[in-house]
């Protein structure tokens, strides 16, 4: 460093003035206050309100001149100097007669040099940085600001909220605008700036000083620039993806959403519910509506969105500040399109397979009912008693209803049920709103149906006439018991079919008791009527 170029700030009192001349030919130093950390020495600045002077170029007394050499930002001098180094044996002013020795008090509060630069220490940075902040960029961070001796002029701590700008544009002193180039998200740094790259021999209000080198302890929490896009990291894609998302389609998602710096401001995983919207329909921020094209059911991706395409310089309330570049973490749990039909793939289906299951038919059923992500919702192996239903009489969800149906017995499919065919938005039970379930299903028994409002149906053509068929002794008369053999005969020899799933007995003896029209516990050929036949006659008399 050239010795003639460094500027001293110091605080400098006049502790004696002796003005009987001795013995002492050369200035008498006391060290009584060193700081443990000494960064830098004069060698060739000064700050008592406080005073300023450049040491070595004879704007000093000879005596300061040489009393100032090595002396640390912050220590304590007291300094002695003869009349022969100080202002002789003339003084000075009537203030300092002649052949004083003066005897000055110094704390020294700042030093710099012409030549100095601004000055940059890491104090940590991120294990992963992938970009470093360049002119034009808008960054957010923190800083707590001091002059050199440690006093604090202003912190954004304090305000608790960060100092947002333009890099390398103006907005800042010099010396910041440099020392904030290159830095990660999440790194900080000590930057010091000399006075003439901040504020210079003016300084700034009360709180800063002229000539003041500044301090300054960054932390850079976000950065961007205007001209970024979204920016998006698979990090993981389920294998056998068939099928991605696209405008118009409805998703239900799991995000954390961070800052850059990692600190989260929201999360659906804490609320326990998925986040449910359209795609591409301006439902959500731009960002995220661009991000949620192209994905798989189950695929998990980290989007990097820029504020121009989040929430802008105004932000959220207290819960996003203006201009936050957002990091969402998101998982997809499923999605359907509102046109979408049950999709129905067999896995198994048995050789020989002539019956079919349709409507009005009673089958018992195997299944596993999922959400798309695994979840296990229901199991038919943790019932206690078999699963059976009716098909046509909405005893299940109109999607699973089709996917039972056309089914053989032993036959296993794998049927995906969009919530419009399913539990709709509202959900049921264990199924959230708006959920595509994925159902695992065998059919085990089939036991053909009869249409509604019919107990019993003939698989051909009834006897013809039907009175001498039913009356098996020939007595001309048909009591509940020779009713209830033939009817079972029939359906031993597959000519008829009772409702399945009920109590023949019961149905029999209700059917009996429809044809026994006067109560007298035997049918007759005048009280058999056919429901065709009833239904016929009904017609008739309607006509009529």
């Amino acid at each position: 460093m050239d010795l003639l170029a460094c500027l001293v700030l110091f605080v400098l009192h006049v502790a004696a003035v002796t003005c009987t001349p001795g013995p002492l030919v050369d200035i008498v130093v006391d060290r009584y206050d060193i700081p443990k950390v000494c960064s830098r020495e004069v060698y060739s600045r000064i700050h008592g309100k406080a005073f300023i002077s450049q040491v070595g170029l004879g704007r000093l007394i000879t005596g300061m001149d040489r009393g100032l050499q090595g002396m640390c930002v912050n220590e304590r001098r007291r300094i002695t100097v003869p009349p022969h180094l100080a202002y002789g044996s003339v003084g000075t002013g009537g203030v300092i007669p002649p052949d004083a020795v003066l005897v000055f008090d110094v704390l020294l509060l700042d030093i710099w040099s012409a030549e100095d630069k601004v000055q940059i220490r890491t104090l940590s940075k991120p294990a992963s940085c992938n970009r470093t902040s360049v002119v034009s960029d808008y960054i957010r961070y923190h800083y707590n600001g001091t002059l050199l001796s440690g006093e604090a002029f202003d912190s954004s701590y304090s305000r608790n909220s960060t100092y947002d700008t333009y890099l390398g544009q103006g907005y800042l002193i010099k010396g910041m605008d440099e020392g904030l180039l290159g830095m990660c998200v999440g790194e900080k740094r000590i930057i010091i700036v000399p006075p003439f790259l901040a504020y210079g021999e003016n300084g700034s209000g009360t709180r800063i000083p002229p000539q003041a080198t500044l301090v300054f302890e960054v932390l850079l929490v976000d950065l961007f620039n205007p001209k970024d896009d979204l920016m998006v990291q698979v990090k993981e894609v389920p294998e056998g993806c068939t099928r991605r998302t696209k405008t118009g389609d409805y998703i239900r998602y799991h995000y954390n959403g961070t800052f850059q710096d990692g600190s989260p401001f929201d999360s659906s995983y804490q609320r326990n519910s998925t986040y449910n919207t359209y795609i591409g329909m301006g439902y959500v921020i731009r960002g995220i509506d661009k991000a949620l094209q192209g994905l798989c059911i189950g695929e998990k991706r980290r989007v990097i969105v820029p504020p121009h395409m989040a929430y802008g310089e105004e932000g959220v309330g207290d819960l996003i500040p203006g201009s936050a570049v957002l990091v969402f973490d998101i998982h997809v749990i499923d999605f359907h399109n509102p046109n979408d039909p049950v999709h129905i793939k067999v896995t198994h289906k048995p050789k020989g397979c002539s019956m079919k299951s349709e409507t009005d038919d009673l089958i018992q059923y195997r299944y596993n009912c999922s959400l798309m992500d695994g979840t296990l919702l229901y199991s038919s192996d943790k019932l206690d008693s078999p699963s059976f239903t009716t098909l046509g009489t909405n005893g299940v969800i109109s999607g699973l209803e089709k996917g039972l149906s056309g089914m053989c017995e032993g036959e296993r499919r794998e049927v995906v049920v969009p919530p419009h065919w399913g539990h709709g938005e509202n959900g049921a039970g264990g199924v959230p709103g708006s959920a595509v379930l994925f159902f695992e299903l065998e059919l085990v028994e089939l036991q053909k149906g009869v249409p509604e409002g019919y107990m019993f149906v003939w698989l051909g053509d009834s006897p013809n006439p039907l009175f001498p068929a039913m009356d098996l002794n020939g007595d001309n008369e048909v009591p509940l018991e020779e009713f209830s053999e033939f009817l079972m005969l029939q359906i031993k020899e597959g000519k008829g079919r009772l409702r399945p799933g009920t109590d023949a007995d019961a149905v029999i003896k209700d059917m009996f008791n429809n044809q026994d029209r006067n109560e007298d516990g035997k049918i007759v050929v005048d009280e058999l009527k056919l429901k065709t036949d009833e239904q016929s006659e009904r017609m008739k008399r309607d006509e009529l």
